[in-house]
């Protein structure tokens, strides 16, 4: 037996092989037979409590079923005998008059019929001759037609109130028949017949797992709610039998054949009946019902496919607790061999780990070592990088400063030009001043002395503006009024401006434009662009235009620096950014203007670009482009 201690095994069945192999055969066979009796047993006790609970639900319905049809039926079952004593319906029988009788109790009977909701009525004579109905106006009507053959008729002639199912011989529906005799001064002139339709009642009844049966006294199946059902026997009929109901003409055109029953097993709960369904056979747990007043049989047939659902999930269940259970000590006594093989190897087991765990730690303890050396190391690295950083920084803080201090140096000239003007007009109002004061001319010298004072302010002016210009930023962003910075660039510019005799337009819209931005930084932008500017129209034949733009663009402004010079060339449009990449003669640039021009826009978060254009035609434009954020006023 496996899991089984070989002391145990030789106890129990010997020290032979063949006695070994017997025993673990017998206790597979013995574990079999066990599986084999509960598995029976389990699926005899669920099938017999499926069939109870489904049994239990069939009751309830059938009561519900049969409940619904005695309650159809006496709805209907005392209106013929109210009928019968209607004084309109005894005064015709006895008098039935002419024509216009004949009719007006045609449409009272209609009348009635309407009200009650029943399928058709009519007055018979005591030959069974209708001589009005409710259906006088139909297609096919009752009136002039003979129905003394049929059952209810021939009770009401005894005084008795007449029942009867059948299909109608002339309207082909099926239809419950309620009569009552007709009577004046205890004669029986006729019968009142009430036809009710009973159609509704299969409909409202139809449930996709149980099915509905009524069959009248013979076991012929009238009412179904399998359409398949309908005028079948539950029983194969005798030949007088079917005879009889031809005769009656109870179903006309209905073969009355039995329903395919292959197999029947009485039961506790009902009957369970095998029926052949296209070709399948199907199992039902028949049960049935007596309605003694109306003479019929109703029965409710259940599919017990939930039945042995519940049966087959119940024996996999127990199958597969059972196989559980004996696997499960199985390897019970499996894991006994395997504790007591272990026992014998802990001890060596936990040496080598002690061991192992030495070692670990020795490693541990080195690569610890050599993490923190690599640790130091990278601290350094981290420490130098941050140093090159800074003196990156600090570097193009330098360099911005310097290209400053450059364009102030190629200023210089327009700027001395711009001082001597006024020190040699100083010269000579100083000159002229001294002569009028020695005259006595004082009036005249002191207009001189105004003029001196003019000029000295606009040569502090000058100084003033290019101090603002050459001092270092420290790069904070600000709300910042566009015309503001573009008049400060000009300022610094109108030494060159006025040499050159060029004229820098201005168009904002609107007028206020306000820019998030750094005041130094952007109006040394603004300088290079525009002295590139300047320089390219001075190369050219063209009436030299130089114009500054701006204009909102979303959510940011769109500054245009714009000139119709010599322009950028394709061979030079990818490079004019790079750094020392200059167009000008050798010693008039060093190449670094566009390059600390783009530098300084991204560092406030905006964005330059050379707009595309096409310099080779007439009106040309070469035209740098700044993307800056938009500033609300502070």
């Amino acid at each position: 037996m496996p899991g089984m201690r070989p002391a145990v095994k030789r106890w129990i069945c010997g020290e032979s092989s063949s006695l070994l192999r017997s025993c673990g055969f017998l206790f597979f066979l013995a574990a079999g037979t066990l599986l084999v009796v509960l598995v029976l047993t389990t699926a005899r006790f669920t099938s017999r409590q499926g069939l109870r609970d489904l049994a239990g639900e069939g009751n309830a319905r059938l009561e519900l079923y049969v409940s619904y049809l005695q309650g159809v039926l006496e709805k209907y079952e005392g209106l013929p005998e109210l009928l019968a004593t209607n004084k309109r319906l005894v005064g015709f029988m006895k008098k039935p008059g002419g024509r216009n009788r004949i009719e007006a109790l045609n449409r009272y009977l209609a009348t009635i019929n309407d009200i009650s909701d029943a399928a058709d009525t009519y007055l018979m004579d005591r030959e069974g001759l209708t001589i009005a109905a409710s259906n006088w106006d139909a297609e096919r009507p009752f009136i002039g037609r003979n129905f003394s053959y049929r059952p209810y008729f021939k009770q009401a002639m005894q005084g008795q109130l007449g029942r009867y199912f059948a299909l109608g011989t002339t309207s082909s529906r099926r239809g419950y028949y309620f009569a009552y005799p007709v009577r004046s001064n205890g004669e029986i002139l006729g019968a009142v017949v009430v036809k009710i339709n009973i159609d509704k009642v299969e409909h409202n009844w139809g449930h996709r797992d149980e099915t509905f049966l009524v069959t009248d006294p013979d076991g012929v199946i009238f009412l179904s709610t399998n359409p398949a059902w309908r005028f079948q026997a539950l029983h194969p009929l005798s030949p007088d039998v079917k005879t009889r109901i031809k005769q009656s003409r109870r179903y006309p055109n209905s073969r009355l054949s039995p329903v395919p029953v292959s197999a029947t097993k009485p039961t506790d709960t009902g009957t369970l009946l095998t029926l052949l369904e296209n070709g399948r056979e199907k199992e039902y747990l028949q049960q049935s019902r007596t309605m003694p007043q109306a003479g019929w049989q109703v029965h409710i047939l259940s599919d017990t496919k939930h039945v042995r659902l519940l049966v087959r999930r119940t024996l996999i269940g127990t199958a597969a607790a059972f196989i559980l259970v004996v696997v499960l000590v199985l390897m019970y006594r499996q894991q006994r061999l395997r504790l007591q093989e272990q026992r014998g190897h802990e001890e060596e087991n936990r040496r080598m780990l002690e061991q192992v765990n030495l070692d670990l730690e020795r490693r541990v303890s080195e690569r610890t070592s050599a993490l923190r050396e690599v640790n130091s190391q990278l601290r350094l690295e981290i420490g130098d990088r941050r140093r090159a950083e800074e003196k990156l920084r600090h570097a193009r803080k330098e360099l911005i400063h310097t290209a400053k201090l450059a364009a102030i140096g190629q200023m210089a000239t327009g700027i001395n030009h711009e001082l001597n003007q006024p020190l040699a007009a100083i010269r000579a109002y100083g000159a002229n001043g001294r002569e009028l004061l020695i005259k006595g001319r004082v009036e005249e010298a002191i207009s001189n002395f105004d003029r001196i004072a003019e000029l000295t302010e606009r040569m502090a002016g000058i100084g003033s503006q290019l101090k603002i210009f050459s001092r270092k930023s420290r790069g904070n962003l600000s709300s910042l009024p566009l015309q503001g910075v573009i008049d400060g660039a000009l300022e610094i510019l109108m030494p060159m401006l006025g040499k050159t005799g060029i004229t820098i337009g201005i168009d904002l819209d609107p007028a206020d434009i306000r820019v998030r931005a750094n005041s130094l930084l952007l109006q040394q932008a603004l300088v290079n662009l525009i002295a590139n500017g300047v320089h390219s129209v001075q190369e050219g034949e063209k009436t030299p235009i130089v114009a500054v733009t701006g204009r909102f663009f979303e959510d940011m402004v769109r500054v245009e620096v714009r000139d119709n010079g010599s322009g950028v060339g394709v061979a030079d449009k990818e490079k004019v950014f790079d750094p020392f990449y200059t167009t000008k003669p050798s010693g008039q640039g060093l190449g670094l203007g566009l390059t600390i021009t783009r530098r300084i826009i991204e560092e406030m978060d905006g964005h330059i670009y050379l707009e595309e254009n096409n310099q080779e035609e007439k009106d040309a434009f070469t035209t740098f482009v700044m993307l800056l954020h938009r500033a609300s006023a502070e």
